[in-house]
């Protein structure tokens, strides 16, 4: 699975920019997201979708599907409560 290329990117902006308004994040490339000095969240496209992967409490990283309006808000709502801890 490649990482997202600049269309999916594109396709993800509305999500981009909500989580580029978080606390505590530096997005060191489109679409890359460290917090800290670790890698936090990075997405992902293949030909079943578009995919988010993010440490959400683990050392490793969850793999989420963010292809409609109903799984980035389920993104962003657990992004947000790993954040504020």
């Amino acid at each position: 699975m490649k990482h997202a290329a600049e269309p999916a990117l594109t396709e993800l902006a509305p999500l981009l920019a909500e989580i580029r308004r978080l606390p505590g994040l530096q997005e060191r490339k489109p679409g890359i997201f460290y917090r800290r000095s670790q890698a936090f969240l990075h997405f992902h496209e293949d030909p079943s979708g578009l995919f988010a992967d993010a440490k959400l409490g683990a050392p490793t990283f969850e793999r989420m599907a963010v292809n409609t309006q109903q799984q980035r808000q389920e993104l962003l709502r657990r992004l947000r409560e790993v954040l504020d801890t």
